[in-house]
């Protein structure tokens, strides 16, 4: 396991920047002194770190990482540095470029995401990239697919928790008409109670669909979509109910069978870190009857290994 410790107090990032050119400084890098520092510090930090390495020694500290570290622990470390939405444009940028298109991550980043999220991500999108979301979701996606993430990137949602019961009941009917009672699907009904419903809304379909049609809309999505449509339908619905069994799930699927998809596993942890990790590892051990750090400890080795446990915390 990781013998990382987190420092009782932040030391001032004009501190930590100064430990870093330190550990960079000399022949090769102290790796283990830049984890222990960059792993425990949240995002705001992170960024004044590097506005005092700028600062003190005219560099950026990305550059500076990037040219110090290596491989899957430099990717890593450099997601880690940006901001949230920062982080997720830059995901965003990669799954829709058509060289490195992942649309499984594509969906996932958006899918998972809360519409305030998404708003911020947007801008932060132009704002890095020159072009907006919208062009590049149109341009590498098609079809149902295509559709549904444009019109989940652009449709404001209610975040809070109240229901409408009577809506959630004619929303449950519609869906039920549209899928499992017709032959074929009305592929639009799904694609626009998905993408106008709030989490808690789409969580109450669920529970009254179960109710008047003895089966869940996981299987009726299931049943009546297919390819990457189904997908995000599904990672919506996971998301409304409870994202961290959503993401326990996927980090498992990243690990099991022979090899590991670092690219999926250095993106939930890294994600999802400063979000709802604590709740994820509680899903994972419930499911999988083991924790998620034995999991990640038993996939991966090396440094890359102590800097996902550090930022995975202790397993208790």
């Amino acid at each position: 396991m990781s013998t990382l410790t987190v420092p009782p107090v932040f030391p001032s990032p004009r501190d930590d920047a100064i430990q870093l050119y330190r550990a960079f400084k000399g022949f090769g890098c102290d790796t283990e002194a830049v984890i222990n520092i960059i792993a425990h510090r949240d995002a705001t930090h992170r960024g004044l770190i590097r506005q005092e390495y700028r600062t003190l020694y005219s560099d950026d500290l990305l550059k500076r990482l990037s040219s110090e570290l290596h491989g899957k622990l430099e990717t890593a470390v450099l997601f880690w540095m940006h901001d949230p939405a920062g982080r997720d444009a830059i995901i965003l940028r990669r799954a829709l470029m058509p060289e490195f298109r992942n649309l499984e991550a594509a969906t996932e980043v958006i899918c998972s995401r809360t519409p305030s999220q998404i708003y911020t991500l947007k801008q932060i999108y132009y704002s890095m990239f020159g072009v907006y979301l919208e062009h590049d979701i149109e341009r590498e996606t098609s079809g149902d697919h295509g559709k549904l993430l444009l019109a989940y990137v652009n449709t404001p949602r209610y975040e809070g928790l109240e229901v409408d019961k009577v809506m959630a009941e004619v929303d449950a009917k519609a869906l039920y008409k549209a899928g499992e009672k017709k032959l074929g699907t009305d592929e639009k009904t799904f694609l626009n109670i998905f993408s106008q419903r709030s989490r808690a809304h789409l969580a109450a379909i669920d529970s009254v669909y179960n109710i008047m049609y003895g089966n869940t809309l996981k299987k009726a999505v299931k049943r009546e979509t297919s390819g990457k449509f189904e997908l995000a339908l599904l990672t919506i619905l996971h998301c409304a109910k409870n994202p961290a069994k959503y993401f326990a799930k996927v980090l498992h699927k990243a690990m099991k069978g022979l090899g590991t998809d670092d690219t999926t596993l250095i993106r939930v942890i890294v994600t999802r870190t400063e979000i709802d990790m604590q709740y994820i590892k509680t899903e994972y051990q419930k499911k999988y009857n083991k924790p998620l750090n034995d999991a990640v400890h038993s996939e991966t080795s090396g440094h890359y290994r102590s800097f996902l446990l550090a930022l995975l915390g202790p397993t208790h």
